[in-house]
């Protein structure tokens, strides 16, 4: 990967539906040579997917919180990892170090909903022994 490459990655992070006409302008490259440097780059895994940045608060999930989870036994990895996998509002879910095993990145549409997500889900996976939840008061930066 060289410096285009770079400046190419980092227009397509900025802007995912930015075209390869577009982004030779910017990097003065041909559309036929922009196009095969992003395939390159798919093809070596640098580009994952190409995707959609969906605004929560206008989809009505209101509230962002954060909950750290500590399991167990590692028995209980695996069903843990089934549940928070098929859930909606489980945006990420981090393996970690120290107290917790996993953190937990959810968007609820309320407190209520974040209670339910955490008694009646979270809670109710075997092997759960604790939880601690972090509410973001607001989001100063927050990568695609």
């Amino acid at each position: 990967m060289d410096r285009i490459d770079e400046q190419i990655l980092r227009l397509l992070k900025g802007n995912g539906r930015m075209t390869s006409s577009e982004i030779g302008k910017h990097v003065h490259l041909s559309i036929p040579a922009v196009s095969e440097r992003i395939c390159k780059m798919e093809e070596r895994g640098l580009i994952e997917q190409f995707s959609v940045k969906i605004n929560r608060e206008k989809m009505g999930f209101h509230l962002l919180a954060f909950i750290m989870v500590q399991l167990e036994k590692p028995e209980h990895i695996q069903a843990f990892r089934t549940v928070i996998q098929e859930h909606e509002q489980i945006l990420e879910c981090h393996h970690i170090a120290g107290e917790y095993d996993y953190l937990l990145k959810t968007v609820s549409r309320s407190p209520s909903d974040l209670e339910r997500l955490i008694s009646d889900t979270v809670k109710q996976v075997k092997g759960v022994v604790k939880t601690s939840t972090l509410i973001a008061l607001s989001t100063v930066k927050e990568e695609r």
